[in-house]
């Protein structure tokens, strides 16, 4: 059996090794330290968890022991796809080189550029950086990059799937021709080998397991869920969750959740929480100083239920996480090995268990078709496909029961009447009530005085109707009121002037009323809508009591 002492590596980096509690390297550890040291291109394939960290962490500083970096032109550069993921090679390294003089520094995003510049300007031996923030300071011109011996791009195959194929590109570019440059990976999609064909020369492959596949020590399970509602999903999927959370009792000390979304990561966490769970988000939208406090507690054993995206799928080391659950089906099929890879790490066992939903289905079939295996179906912890939540609204087939009758009532000629028709008719109640309310509120005055003037359309009203609405007009008027009589305008006034202020008289009520016209009750014989506290404006009364008589 290889041990760590046979693989040449520096006296000191063993004494790190001893410490740290290893003795014995795993596969891809002893396929690519070898080739490293020789100054051979390594492009490494194997499951997460099998030690890929390790395997250029501890050749590369075996490598720099002797000599010594310049300001802003670092010796070697570690590229990473996610801030975690550069933070915790950052701690392989200083766990690994604590007898070495060799420095390092750490380019991440949300850090200030200040505390970045003054690691620079010393000069690092070892740079690890995310590429976005790497290429920031390259462009403020505080850093150089043709010094660089040994280029190390790991989790390949995720720089790729997040877009960093540019500037990936672009920074093999800043690099020398000579450089030495290890790829790792989990998988290894088919675009990936146009890369690895263009900047590495004749690399060394160590291919440790079939591409794509699972570890044996995890226990995987799949529940097929539909929800009682579309509306009602999201919900329903939580109280599966917890369920499935219950029913693994003890067994279950620690677990990651991920989500596809970072507005279903929040969701969880909010859920869980109120419902008595310790559970914290962690994704990309977070400040750092939050993700990094919530990934140490994680890690501690202060925190146990870690729901995240997939900005925590890749790469990160916590070895007792005893479950994972899928809260949805990864949309890209690989990203379920990287998922289901942080539990059962180091030989450990673990268990991951996903919730698949119908509109999920293609997407977990691709699943399955990537690790070659049909995944275990689970039972409902809670039971059939009874609907786990109470539904706040009535079901859809008590809505079309109503429609149906609805209909039965229409073919028998009872329709239903229409409550915002502007050609309403008014109801027997609002004929009867009428006059009621006019006499409750005029005392004992005449009931022929509470009715207001009817209004008219453009031909003339009947002369019978000119003379009834006088008499009661006029009774209206005080005593002491002569002189309008005699010189009002409107008592010389032709018919079409009456007919003419009468309609303008019938609209100004309409606007004073809400702007509907009311000219279809008076063509039906019904009573208009009186407004304005129920009494008639002088204007009207002037218009039609000093009209002359026939």
């Amino acid at each position: 059996m290889i041990k760590f002492s046979d693989l040449s590596l520096n006296p000191k980096v063993l004494k790190a090794i001893e410490e740290a509690g290893y003795d014995t390297p795993t596969p891809i550890q002893a396929g690519a330290i070898p080739p490293a040291l020789a100054g051979r291109d390594v492009l490494g394939i194997a499951q997460t968890g099998t030690g890929k960290t390790a395997s250029f962490t501890l050749p590369m500083i075996t490598m720099l022991a002797r000599g010594r970096a310049r300001a802003r032109m670092p010796r070697s550069l570690v590229l990473c796809p996610t801030r975690e993921l550069a933070a915790q090679v950052a701690e392989n390294f200083e766990t690994y080189a604590k007898y070495t003089k060799l420095t390092k520094a750490l380019l991440i995003g949300g850090v200030s550029f200040k505390e970045q510049d003054k690691l620079i300007d010393k000069g690092v031996d070892v740079l690890i950086a995310t590429p976005g923030r790497l290429l920031d300071h390259h462009e403020r011109g505080k850093l150089i990059l043709t010094d660089v011996k040994v280029m190390v791009v790991d989790e390949a195959d995720r720089m790729l799937d997040m877009g960093f194929i540019p500037d990936i590109e672009r920074i093999f570019g800043l690099t020398p021709f000579t450089r030495q440059t290890l790829f790792f990976s989990a998988t290894m999609a088919p675009e990936i080998e146009r890369i690895t064909n263009t900047f590495l020369s004749n690399p060394e492959r160590i291919e440790m397991a079939r591409q794509a596949t699972t570890s044996e020590t995890i226990t995987q399970g799949v529940l097929m869920f539909k929800a009682s509602r579309k509306d009602r999903e999201a919900a329903e999927k939580q109280n599966v969750l917890r369920a499935l959370i219950d029913a693994e009792g003890d067994k279950c000390t620690n677990a990651i959740i991920f989500c596809n979304r970072k507005m279903d990561v929040d969701a969880v966490a909010k859920s869980l929480k109120k419902n008595g769970y310790d559970a914290a988000p962690i994704h990309g939208d977070l400040d750092q100083s939050q993700r990094t406090k919530t990934l140490d507690g994680f890690r501690a054993g202060t925190l146990k239920f870690l729901i995240a995206s997939d900005v925590a799928a890749r790469g990160l080391d916590v070895p007792s996480v005893s479950h994972v659950f899928n809260f949805d089906v990864p949309s890209h099929a690989e990203d379920y090995v990287h998922r289901i890879g942080r539990t059962g790490r180091a030989g450990r066992d673990g268990k991951a268990i996903m919730i698949c939903v119908p509109r999920d289905e293609k997407n977990f079939e691709d699943v399955e078709r990537l690790v070659q295996k049909t995944i275990p179906r689970l039972e409902n912890p809670l039971g059939g496909d009874a609907p786990t939540a109470e539904p706040s609204e009535p079901r859809e087939e008590a809505k079309s029961a109503h429609k149906v009758e609805d209909k039965g009532a229409d073919k028998a000629g009872d329709k239903p009447k229409r409550t915002r028709s502007r050609s309403r008719k008014p109801s027997d109640a609002t004929k009867a009530d009428a006059p009621t309310s006019q006499k409750a509120q005029e005392g004992d005055a005449p009931a022929a005085a509470d009715a207001p003037a009817p209004n008219t359309r453009r031909s003339a009203p009947p002369k019978a109707n000119s003379r009834a609405m006088e008499a009661p007009m006029e009774a209206q008027k005080p005593q002491t009121d002569t002189a309008p009589k005699q010189t009002a305008p409107q008592a010389q006034s032709p018919k079409p002037d009456t007919e003419k202020d009468a309609d303008t008289s019938d609209r100004r009520a309409s606007r004073s009323r809400g702007g509907r016209s009311n000219n279809s009750n008076n063509d039906r014989g019904g009573n208009t809508v009186v407004g304005l506290g129920d009494h008639i404006p002088t204007f009207i009364e002037l218009s039609f009591a000093d009209r002359p008589k026939d």
